[in-house]
């Protein structure tokens, strides 16, 4: 998993006024902002803990949470400074500034991103980058990510997305919005409540340090729920992040008044440093973060601003305060854009799984280049260009010019992508017989040349499955079984089946639902995803045999027809195929109510994408074919079930699935597989005339 930091924060703030420190508000008219080259350098060490996690320990450092602390920190200093030297906030050109200078960097690096996705990457991923590429450059990558569900944890940084690390940027971007009116609005409210002569003592840090102290306290309670209930959209929710912004203003606004001694600095610093440091290593961070968990590598921030100048030669600011460190951290936004897509594309191109040290290092080296040619060449000439900071719609114009530079190629290349799926898509049906070209009458004839269906922009979502709530006599009470789904047919209904398992029997809702709807048959699906239907079992998680339970205990007292399950399991690594854990005790119970069982064999399940396989080397490359005998075992493990149980109908479609000792991943001009163990939906739709035959024939319904 990664956790990356954050961007290129506000340059002008972290050189100037935001590295100061802030001081009371009697002194404000004697304030001289001096630099503080501790906070650069611990935003630059930041940034290399992130970098090395990702590329050499594919964990969390916990940098992005110091990232979204000191961001706050050095821009609520800015706007206290100006508040409490009676200076206007100027929050149009504020917001126009910061964005001047955050955006150009940006572009160029999803410009990179776009070119090594057509470069490096296969087509079938194209759609999901140029959507990224929008939310990016829009600030809002964290929300379509939350909402897609994306499994960030994954290890194999070869099939992330190159954009996935815009999220916090995203995070940030929102709340640079956000701050600067609550600076505003607490400005105003200063006014009004110093007209009340109980009040006339407030001061403009005292109520900030109120706002901000609530909305510390509310965040952090509802990260804490929040990341315990859904962790993975949690991980991504705005205001799950917002406590930790809150601690850098809060922190800003204390600061003036902690005074450590030279001593208990030393100790801060360094005890610090450890903290920040050990995050990642001591803890599940991947997993538990925004939680409670988050306050760890925060406070540890915390605890090296506060050390500050420790004026002795054993303070960690020594260290923090080097040259090459403070020079990094000038370059840590450009970085940071620049490190993850390097490492996805690296690792994309040469198949490498995870880099060695000297890889690595390639790695690392390629994104300090980057970063700083980008510093160099498009962050600084922006940043000291004259022209834009004289007119607030000159800002304007850079930054709709930026937005228009990745804009155009981004709709273009969707509008291009989208033209060539509805030309596959508009294709004869006779040229993609998919599961009916290894029926024994077709199986010698070739397939004609052809598009392969569905076309990689369509096939993320060829997915099937059914979508109505259960309600009426299909209703359930109990909220684990939220997700129940059902399909009623119009006029009279002849047979209730109900679908347990997981997405392996949802894979066949694309035949099993088209012949319910045509002979009258009513479908309840009871479905979580990597939880296979038997009974309860030490191989599956407390979840997932919670959801059996519950499963068997609805069919149990809703007495439908039949049930649909898959009664074996395929594994990525030997030994392939086994009988599913408690199956066969799993399903007893509906056959002594007299509810007949059908069972279907599961399908091949590979260790690699087999739709990115063929479209890099060609749908006959040897390489995206797998052995039968590496995919599925004979004899069948259904063979054991036969006969022990009245009622249960097996069935086995693998003869359309792999044909002559082989497991393609295209029969018929139509993709077998989504991705490396999941049936599309259209290859599944193609063997409609053969599921409904020896569904038939299994279970002799008429």
């Amino acid at each position: 998993m990664f956790c990356p930091p954050l961007e290129g924060l506000f340059v002008s703030i972290a050189r100037t006024a935001a590295v100061s420190r802030p001081v009371p508000e009697a002194a404000a008219k004697s304030r001289k902002p001096t630099f503080r080259p501790e906070v650069q350098g611990l935003r630059a060490l930041a940034v290399l803990m992130v970098v090395a996690y990702h590329v050499w320990l594919g964990r969390v450092s916990g940098g992005v949470d110091i990232f979204l602390l000191i961001s706050a920190f050095l821009l609520t200093l800015s706007f206290v400074r100006k508040a409490e030297a009676g200076r206007p906030f100027g929050l149009l050109a504020h917001w126009l500034h910061l964005f001047k200078r955050l955006l150009p960097a940006a572009v160029v690096v999803i410009l990179g991103v776009l070119a090594g996705t057509w470069l490096i990457l296969p087509q079938s991923r194209w759609p999901q980058v140029l959507d990224q590429a929008w939310a990016s450059l829009l600030y809002s990558q964290n929300w379509l990510l939350a909402d897609t569900a994306v499994d960030y944890y994954a290890q194999d940084h070869a099939g992330a997305s190159p954009l996935q690390h815009f999220w916090s940027l995203s995070i940030q971007g929102q709340v640079f919005i956000l701050w600067p009116l609550i600076f505003a609005g607490a400005a105003v409210l200063l006014v009004l409540l110093r007209r009340i002569p109980a009040l006339n003592g407030v001061s403009y840090r005292g109520l900030l340090a109120l706002v901000f102290g609530t909305v510390f306290a509310v965040s952090l309670a509802y990260s804490v729920e929040q990341t315990a209930g859904n962790q993975a959209y949690a991980y991504f929710d705005t205001r799950t992040r917002l406590w930790e912004f809150a601690l850098g203003s809060l922190l800003a606004l204390v600061l003036p008044y902690l005074k450590p001694g030279r001593a208990l600095r030393v100790v801060l610093g360094w005890a610090g440093l450890a903290g920040m440091v050990s995050c990642g290593l001591l803890l599940t961070v991947d997993r538990s973060f925004p939680g409670f968990v988050a306050l760890w590598p925060t406070l540890a921030a915390a605890a090296i601003i506060v050390a500050g100048q420790s004026g002795s030669r054993f303070g960690v600011d020594r260290l923090l305060s080097s040259k090459p460190l403070v020079a990094l951290g000038d370059n840590s936004y450009a970085l940071y854009v620049w490190h993850w897509p390097v490492l996805v594309f690296a690792l994309a191109a040469t198949g490498v799984e995870a880099p060695n040290l000297a890889q690595g290092l390639g790695i690392v080296g390629a994104s300090i280049v980057l970063a700083v040619l980008t510093t160099r060449f498009v962050e600084k000439p922006l940043r000291d260009w004259h022209w834009p900071q004289r007119r607030a719609w000159r800002t304007a114009v850079v930054i709709a010019a930026c937005g228009a530079l990745l804009a155009g190629p981004v709709a273009i290349w969707q509008t291009t992508l989208t033209a060539e799926e509805s030309a596959t898509a508009a294709q004869p049906r006779e040229l993609t017989p998919g599961a009916a070209a290894l029926s024994p009458e077709n199986a010698p004839v070739p397939a004609p040349d052809a598009r392969i269906i569905p076309g990689p922009s369509a096939l993320d979502n060829d997915w099937a499955g059914i979508h109505a709530p259960c309600t009426g006599a299909n209703a359930t009470s109990n909220p684990i079984l939220e997700g129940c789904r059902q399909e009623v047919p119009e006029g009279e209904v002849t047979k209730r089946i109900v679908v347990l398992g997981d997405s392996h029997s949802q894979q066949y809702l694309g035949a099993l639902a088209p012949i319910a709807a045509e002979r009258g048959w009513e479908l309840v699906t009871l479905l979580m995803p990597a939880c296979r239907f038997g009974a309860e079992s030490a191989e599956r998680n407390a979840e997932c045999n919670a959801y059996n339970q519950a499963s068997a205990a609805y069919v149990l007292e809703h007495q439908p027809d039949a049930v649909f399950t898959v009664a074996s399991l395929t594994h990525e690594e030997a030994p392939f195929e086994t009988e599913v854990p408690g199956y066969l005790e799993g399903v007893r119970p509906f056959a002594d109510a007299g509810i007949e069982i059908i069972g279907i064999r599961d399908n091949p399940r590979f260790t690699f994408n087999m739709p990115e396989c063929i479209q890099r080397n060609g749908p006959d490359a040897p390489e995206c074919s797998v052995s039968l005998a590496e995919s599925l075992v004979e004899p069948s493990p259904l063979e054991s079930y036969r006969g022990k149980l009245d009622g249960l109908h097996l069935m086995d479609l693998s003869d359309f699935i792999c044909a002559r000792g082989t497991c393609p991943g295209v029969v018929g001009n139509v993709y077998v597989y989504k991705d490396d163990n999941h049936l599309t939906r259209t290859y599944v739709e193609s063997m409609i005339p053969m599921f409904e035959q020896r569904l038939l024939a299994a279970t002799s319904w008429s």
